[in-house]
């Protein structure tokens, strides 16, 4: 078994970002699809299926960790996994035997891919043993308002997800031939609606984990789980630093100058706060515990507020007259 350098496969860094990762993934499927290459398909077929092997595995983060850190130690890892590979359990009154590195199971992928990220498994039946495979885990992006992380719950939302190919099994092949429903990718998109419990605070980019939502498993395997990344939507009253939110609030400024109490908007409805006399133009002011919620751990975040004084406008005579007149009392003290 020789270890699988999924990055030269792809041609990216070690370091490659997750965009870079699908976008050279997606550019070699093009060019080695076996559609493609009407005149050098068995070789195209082979270029594709190590292609998709290496995205299998660089572009799901808890793979690629683990393929990570293998690294140079992967013939002992593979060892240690070929001695553990057979073990036997029983769920609901039914025998397993797994074996996550034997020989001959119908993947479709490397031997070295099978030993470290299939999850191929033996189901024993009445009419003997089939091979069973836990569903892939998706991943796709939520799109969330301020509002919806600040007060968290249940929020019914409808996504659109790459899965496994229900004709191919996720093979790309169907009797010896590219699988016609998903054109030999082994991956369809599909619309799915979920009930979704959001964390009251969550950050952008953090995940919500939906428990076997993800893909199909495979001859009774169970189901993967399904991974929403967190896209929050700019909103156009607040901003988020971490857990503490921040606010341009207009006053006037005679509010600056005597000081005063104003009103000031928060996610929780409106609350007083106080001037102080002589506050100078956009400063901050803190509201303590009015920011987010934070996801672990009690409390909350603070709410910042920028003061912005407004210029009065369209002076009268009289109030063109005392700014005049307070004008020449500073310069005099001056």
């Amino acid at each position: 078994m020789n270890f699988k350098d999924y990055y030269a496969v792809l041609g990216v860094a070690k370091n490659a970002q997750e965009k870079d990762i699908k976008s050279a993934y997606r550019k070699l499927a093009r060019k080695w699809h076996p559609d493609a290459n009407p005149n050098n398909q068995k070789e195209a077929e082979e270029k594709f299926k190590e292609i998709s092997e290496a995205y299998e595995v660089l572009g799901d983060p808890d793979k690629r960790k683990k393929y990570d850190v293998l690294g140079p130690n992967w013939q002992q890892a593979a060892q240690q996994a070929e001695q553990q590979r057979r073990y036997r359990t029983n769920v609901d009154g039914q025998e397993f035997e797994f074996d996550l590195g034997g020989a001959g199971a119908p993947s479709g992928f490397s031997d070295f891919f099978d030993v470290f990220f299939s999850g191929i498994g033996r189901r024993q039946t009445g009419q003997g043993a089939r091979f069973v495979r836990r569903g892939q885990d998706l991943e796709t992006t939520i799109d969330l308002g301020l509002r919806d992380v600040y007060d968290g719950g249940t929020k019914a939302v409808s996504l659109q997800i790459e899965d496994v190919c229900p004709r191919c099994q996720g093979t790309g092949t169907v009797g010896g031939r590219l699988c016609p429903e998903c054109h030999g990718t082994g991956r369809i998109l599909v619309n799915k609606k979920f009930e979704v419990t959001i964390p009251k605070g969550i950050g952008n980019g953090q995940r919500i984990r939906l428990a076997e939502q993800g893909g199909a498993g495979q001859s009774g395997g169970p189901n993967g789980d399904l991974y929403l990344v967190v896209k929050l939507l700019d909103d156009p009253t607040y901003k988020r630093k971490g857990d503490d939110l921040y606010v341009d609030l207009p006053v006037s400024i005679y509010d600056l100058v005597l000081g005063g109490e104003v009103k000031v908007p928060t996610l929780n409805g409106q609350v007083a706060m106080t001037i102080p006399a002589g506050t100078q133009n956009n400063r901050l002011l803190r509201l303590g515990g009015r920011g987010m919620p934070k996801v672990k751990g009690k409390g909350a975040g603070d709410q910042y507020v920028r003061l912005i004084g407004q210029l009065p406008q369209n002076l009268s005579d009289k109030e063109e007259k005392l700014f005049k007149e307070l004008a020449a009392l500073r310069n005099g003290q001056a």
